[in-house]
């Protein structure tokens, strides 16, 4: 196998706050909203990426939600950063709070050790 094959993904931890703006609609127009003027636009631009949603509103004032994003590789979490960037998502229905790009379990390859985990592999 290439380096390029056994290269793991890159992942991104996107802590997001909430706007005045997402949060004066109905949870009804939000779906709506996330669907027609986001979701569509990742899915027309990007190709291998996933993602997950966190709710973290319920302990935390600073951040009120987590999207976990999972692209194969670099060129894919950048289509995907575009993507976004064009959507009102990004700073109007969201205000990007920070963002955490990591590779699972880098320290790992790059020691030759195995990781650190409590998933059996």
């Amino acid at each position: 196998m290439s380096a390029e094959e056994t290269a793991p993904p890159v992942t991104a931890f996107m802590l997001i706050k909430t706007t005045p703006e997402w949060l004066s609609m109905t949870p009804h127009e939000r779906v709506s909203a996330m669907d027609l003027e986001v979701m569509s636009v990742v899915k027309a631009k990007t190709t291998g990426i996933r993602s997950r949603f966190y709710d973290t509103e319920f302990y935390s004032t600073r951040v009120t939600d987590v999207w976990v994003w999972e692209a194969d590789d670099h060129n894919a979490y950048q289509l995907l950063i575009d993507a976004l960037r064009e959507t009102p998502f990004w700073d109007r229905y969201f205000e990007i709070v920070d963002i955490l790009v990591g590779a699972e379990n880098g320290y790992a390859r790059t020691y030759n050790v195995d990781a650190v985990t409590t998933v059996s592999t």
